[in-house]
């Protein structure tokens, strides 16, 4: 079973899961959202945002592939460009974090590993360019899928809360602790991608 994981682009957008390619909720203020789901075609909007920022910030999310079929993804950016995150009451996301917005695995992959793997290839992408940690609003209360990860998998995968809640703790991912435990995640990375090119990049300089 060959795993790799790619950043989003405009080319691979389509991978994502239909519901998830024409969900707004994190790219749009809640006001315009509810206006580009009445007009019919909120992936449009989505489309536009991952343009916008690939132009000006760079790779916002990946995708991870298992045997060539789309598995999972997860999506990433500077709160400046995720309106939504005003909308929590445990907001501001702190000023030196790049936001987690949302990830998803496909149901028949889910428990092999990928969610830790998609985290793990985020945090060596963000520390590469010099960002200093990941923060992400969890749910308490998660039942369902949604476009709000739970609490728990944020925990299990090294988040710590740095602002509670009752329904949404603010979560927060040190990066330097993501530097510490490199060369494992580089190991642990190489023997599960195998001799797939695209993770090699992500090679600590």
């Amino acid at each position: 079973m060959s795993r790799r994981l790619v950043n989003v682009t405009l080319d691979n957008l389509d991978d994502l899961p239909r519901r998830c390619r024409r969900c707004v909720f994190w790219e749009l203020d809640p006001v315009t959202g509810e206006r580009a789901q009445q007009a019919g075609d909120p992936g449009l909007e989505k489309e536009a945002w991952v343009s916008a920022t690939l132009l000006e910030w760079g790779s916002c999310g990946k995708i991870c592939y298992v045997d060539g079929v789309p598995a999972g993804f997860v999506l990433y950016a500077p709160p400046l460009y995720v309106p939504r995150a005003v909308a929590f009451p445990t907001s501001p996301v702190s000023a030196d974090a790049v936001l987690l917005m949302t990830a998803h695995i496909v149901p028949e992959f889910s428990g092999g590993g990928l969610g830790r793997m998609m985290i793990q290839g985020v945090a060596k992408d963000l520390t590469r360019r010099g960002v200093r940690a990941i923060e992400a609003f969890g749910d308490l209360k998660w039942e369902q899928p949604g476009c709000v990860l739970p609490a728990e998998y944020l925990l299990a995968v090294g988040f710590k809360t740095v602002r509670p809640h009752l329904r949404y703790p603010r979560l927060r991912l040190e990066l330097k602790t993501a530097v510490s435990w490199r060369e494992d995640v580089e190991v642990a990375l190489e023997r599960l991608l195998g001799s797939m090119s695209p993770e090699r990049a992500l090679r600590p300089v």
